[in-house]
């Protein structure tokens, strides 16, 4: 797996490319920690390019909106596909992790 991080107008977007399971998800929970110390609270997680995701993936997602939000932020999910989509609804952790369409659009308005 590899995690490209790039700045977007009001965010910090952590692009998330291959599976996203129990090998993978230290390096992604890893990745957010360091930008929360960091005092990077706002990200975005683009699931884009992700084609699997597991139970593991799920926890770092879920791990990560804990961390962004103790330290008063905010993480959103973007372009994921219909395996991820279809997984989040299954576990209904689509009403905590909230799929927006794009990275850059997922902080409009807030």
């Amino acid at each position: 797996m590899n995690i490209e991080q790039r700045d977007s107008a009001n965010a910090v977007v952590l692009g998330v490319e291959g599976r996203l399971t129990a090998a993978v998800a230290p390096q992604l929970r890893a990745a957010v920690s360091d930008l929360v110390a960091g005092g990077r609270t706002r990200l975005v997680v683009d699931l884009a390019k992700v084609d699997f995701i597991d139970s593991s993936g799920l926890g770092a997602l879920i791990g990560a909106l804990k961390a962004t939000r103790v330290a008063g932020g905010d993480l959103r999910i973007a372009a994921a596909g219909e395996q991820v989509r279809q997984v989040l609804r299954l576990t209904n952790l689509d009403r905590v992790l909230h799929v927006y369409s794009d990275a850059e659009g997922a902080f409009d308005g807030v």
